[in-house]
């Protein structure tokens, strides 16, 4: 019996024994197999073709069949002929902050590259856009207002007319989303701030019919190689955006969400387009961002160092140091260079971002212009805590001396809130203390409005009356006129630097202009004589800078009697003072009557 099972087990044992061998033989084949793939595909990568052949190859086929490979390039399911605008005329209407008249610029500017003409009238228009503004209620509500009418002229146009498409971008189009797209059918396309490059597409989808968004917000997105088409004709002013977006999660704010995270534009970028308008007769560049002298260029990591973000003192932010990076002080550096007879202002900055070095570049360079925007928001501390400002009441009045003692004479702008939530009236007398303390120039007052999504809407409660707010507002904007007044009545007699920005609103026969300061200044529009003779008469120009006393101020402007005209480099090697002392030894030389003011002219005009 035993003999018998140790037989079955041999036999059983033998019969596996192949299929063990088998199993081996076809393991062996798989890998053999594979092996040889590898090799030949290998052998094929080595002996193909490179990158320089795939570039040989495309510049071909470009040169000798341009129009097919744009073809090749279009999306499937759009008409064929939007590749381009198809001398379709667009109109812009823009609303809102400088950042929307930069806006307006890049979008106007990647349509015309496709072929989009530019309108003069929403009459003439086949498709209309609106860059909007969200930043309060009222904004709003005004742009919803505008939309009605634009859907009314929509519904007029007779069936030989193209359909007018209407196309709402910016701020308000990144907040409210698919609502505009829903709500009584008034849009046609809807974008965001980063999705200007999708205009082309959106627009051709809206003309087959179809509602068109794109709303995405980019990390990454500053349009560095669009070049915005700035209408420097009949203007000798221009905004150049340096940066977009907003880190710093204000609690009443609704930037962050409407404008994304921040992210710098390379500098090498942001002085080209400075360079060509320099090269276009433009006189004032404004640098733009949401936070713009948190500026902080990390493309060209190999130049960047690794010392931490100066921030101003006693000024604390939501977020961790920032290491490295090509800071705004460089960057005001390098765009004071490009032309000493341009000036270079910047808005709008955050307190926080204020180290000295930043304020002595300002200083020492005479084409930046001594005027900054400190916007406060609140006088207490406990709103400012509120408001997430990461400052107190007691540190901002530091801040402002340490300017002043840097900067003699520096002009001061702000910003006010007026009914925050919980704001007491001991938090509004202390707003109205801090109007006095400081004695801004100009000043941006509102009532708060609470948007959706902040910090405020999820935490705070808006509490303050709509008409204790206007009441607040009203007792804000009286007290700065009142210090406002008091501060350009003070330079009354004094000289002044004025560059010529048109004729007034009010006459033509007088002429307007912006002080270094940033106030403006109406002067009789009449011949000057030129600095470097002190004889020849010449009409004054939009785009000059001309010398001109002081004789009456109210709160909002300057009156003034046109002494010279004169270049930025020559006011600011010397002072004012001293050129028109240089001018009047010139006349007097030549026995020519000196240039002064009537004397029925220096009269201070009250308001």
């Amino acid at each position: 019996m035993t003999s018998g099972v140790i037989n079955l087990h041999k036999l059983l044992s033998l019969q596996c024994l192949p299929a063990r061998r088998f199993c081996c033989s076809v393991s062996a084949s798989v890998k053999g197999n594979v092996k040889r793939k590898e090799e030949s595909f290998k052998t094929k990568l080595a002996t193909g073709p490179g990158f320089q052949d795939f570039i040989k190859d495309a510049y071909a086929s470009n040169k000798s069949n341009n129009i097919i490979q744009e073809t090749d390039n279009r999306h499937a399911y759009l008409p064929e002929d939007t590749a381009d605008g198809n001398s379709r005329k667009v109109f812009f209407e823009t609303y809102g902050c400088q950042m929307n008249v930069n806006d307006t610029e890049i979008a106007w500017s990647i349509l015309q590259k496709n072929g989009y003409l530019r309108a003069k009238e929403p009459t003439e228009a086949d498709v209309v856009l609106l860059v909007t503004c969200s930043i309060r209620e009222k904004a709003e509500q005004t742009i919803w207002n505008r939309l009605k009418q634009l859907t009314a002229l929509k519904k007029k146009r007779t069936k030989a007319q193209s359909p007018l498409k209407i196309g709402l971008l910016g701020c308000m189009a990144e907040r409210l989303k698919s609502e505009l797209l829903e709500r009584e059918k008034l849009l046609d396309v809807v974008a965001g701030p980063d999705a200007y490059r999708d205009l082309p597409r959106l627009l051709a989808l809206a003309r087959g019919g179809q509602r068109a968004s794109n709303v995405l917000l980019s990390l990454e997105e500053t349009y560095a190689d669009v070049m915005p088409v700035h209408h420097t004709q009949g203007h000798r002013s221009a905004f150049v955006s340096i940066m977009r977006g907003c880190d710093n999660m204000c609690s009443y704010c609704i930037v962050p969400f409407t404008r994304g995270r921040e992210r710098s534009r390379p500098m090498a970028s942001i002085l080209e387009e400075v360079r060509l308008l320099s090269e276009q007769g433009v006189r004032e560049v404004t640098l733009l961002g949401q936070n713009v002298n948190s500026y902080r260029d990390t493309s060209e990591q190999q130049f960047c160092g690794s010392e931490p973000t100066q921030l101003s003192r006693g000024f604390s932010t939501v977020y961790r140091t920032r290491q490295g990076g090509t800071r705004f002080a460089d960057l005001l550096d390098q765009v004071s260079l490009i032309d000493p007879n341009m000036r270079i202002r910047f808005t709008s900055p955050h307190p926080k971002d204020f180290p000295d070095e930043v304020l002595q570049l300002i200083q020492e360079r005479g084409n930046l212009c001594k005027q900054i925007h400190l916007p406060a928001q609140s006088g207490s501390s406990r709103v400012l805590d509120a408001m997430c400002r990461g400052y107190t009441r007691e540190s901002y009045l530091e801040l402002v001396e340490n300017i002043r003692n840097i900067i003699p004479g520096v002009s001061l702008s702000s910003d006010f809130i007026a009914g925050f939530c919980g704001e007491t009236e001991e938090d509004h007398q202390q707003s109205i203390s801090l109007l006095r303390a400081v004695r801004y120039n100009v000043g941006f007052l509102f009532a708060y409005s609470m948007r959706t999504k902040t910090r405020a809407y999820h935490r705070l409660q808006d509490d303050v009356p709509a008409e204790v707010k206007q009441r607040r507002l009203q007792e804000l904007i009286a007290v700065f006129r009142e210090e406002a007044a008091g501060v350009n009545g003070s330079l009354i007699g004094s000289t002044q630097l004025i560059l010529v920005e048109g004729e007034s609103k009010r006459s033509a026969q007088e002429l307007s202009g912006r002080s270094d300061g940033n106030v403006k200044v109406i002067f009789p529009k009449q011949e000057v004589p030129a600095l470097d003779t002190g004889s020849c008469m010449e009409p004054i120009k939009l785009g000059d800078y001309v010398l001109v006393k002081v004789t009456s101020a109210n709160s909002q402007s300057m009156r003034a009697y046109p002494l010279c005209g004169t270049t930025l480099r020559e006011a600011t090697a010397r002072s004012p003072d001293a050129l028109l002392r240089t001018l009047q030894q010139q006349q007097q030389q030549q026995q020519l009557p000196t240039t002064e003011p009537p004397k029925d002219s220096l009269l201070h005009a009250s308001g």
